[in-house]
């Protein structure tokens, strides 16, 4: 496949994978509603244009496919919230799917997190208790805990991610592996040189505007979307404004983002170290024009 200078490798590497898909033929329609079900991840998902959950609605929308979004994520969450909340949040509001998007906070939150064995009850009572409903259920594995698949976090999530893609094919849920995507994705250090920090996330966990744009995609793809109209999708989202956060206060639209990005990554540095450095360097400039 021909690469586009201007389209990183890591997004080359997205489109490459196969459909995640276990157990049933995977289709969306205009009229369904989707239910995403999940923690803080999901909440800012949901919470502005360019988060994952509003990509794959827009993505779809571009692809002349109307659906609509029922958000339920909740900052901090881990399985046995999203169980007790489970008929208020997505059931009581009858979606076609529900996209579950559960196991970071289960981890990371150390002791106060929840271990696999729970974390296995409860996340097969919330599809089994979805699944008596009618809804169709796709599982998201969990996403990274820091942008290295070496940590002990890491590590720790492995066990619950293969869970989830082993339940997956026991109760015939779609599949969007996220977490394989997401250590596809991330670019390897250079010979002899340092890692690249915050390729996808803003801060280890939560996702910049490449991360999102990367669990967009593969949400996308269990739900049966084409090569072609992923193609479509990622067309629309590159230009639309302010939908990829520089600063707290600069947002660019993903394509000037995606052009940024390539500079930061060409110099070894993130994005937001980029942008620190050279408004220290504007700054220092400006303040010697002074007289």
């Amino acid at each position: 496949m021909t690469r586009s200078p201007l389209i990183p490798l890591s997004l080359c590497a997205v489109f490459a994978m196969g459909q995640f898909v276990t157990g049933q033929e995977a289709s969306i329609k205009s009229g369904d509603k989707i239910a995403f079900l999940g923690d803080s991840i999901t909440q800012g998902g949901a919470s502005h244009a360019g988060g994952y959950v509003q990509r794959v609605i827009s993505g779809l929308q571009a692809n002349d496919i109307k659906v609509e979004m029922i958000p339920a994520g909740i900052s901090g969450h881990k399985s046995n919230q999203m169980l007790e909340r489970l008929d208020r949040d997505v059931i009581s509001k009858k979606p076609t799917w529900m996209t579950l998007s559960c196991g970071v906070n289960d981890v990371w939150h150390g002791a106060n997190g929840v271990p696999l064995d729970a974390y296995q009850k409860n996340i097969t009572e919330i599809v089994d208790k979805a699944q008596a409903a009618g809804i169709k259920v796709m599982i998201l594995t969990a996403t990274m805990i820091g942008e290295d698949a070496a940590n002990d976090n890491n590590k720790k999530l492995a066990e619950y991610n293969a869970f989830l893609r082993k339940l997956a094919v026991d109760k015939k849920c779609a599949l969007a592996d996220l977490n394989a995507d997401m250590q596809a994705a991330i670019k390897p250090a250079p010979a002899g040189g340092k890692q690249i920090e915050l390729q996808l996330t803003s801060d280890g966990v939560h996702m910049g505007p490449l991360g999102d744009r990367l669990m967009a995609i593969g949400v996308l793809k269990a739900l049966g979307i084409n090569e072609a109209q992923l193609k479509k999708a990622n067309e629309y989202w590159l230009d639309v404004p302010n939908t990829a956060a520089v600063s707290a206060n600069r947002f660019l639209s993903l394509r000037q983002y995606e052009k940024l990005s390539a500079i930061a990554h060409s110099r070894g540095k993130s994005v937001s170290t980029l942008v620190s450095e050279e408004l220290h360097k504007s700054l220092e400039a400006l303040l010697a024009t002074s007289p």
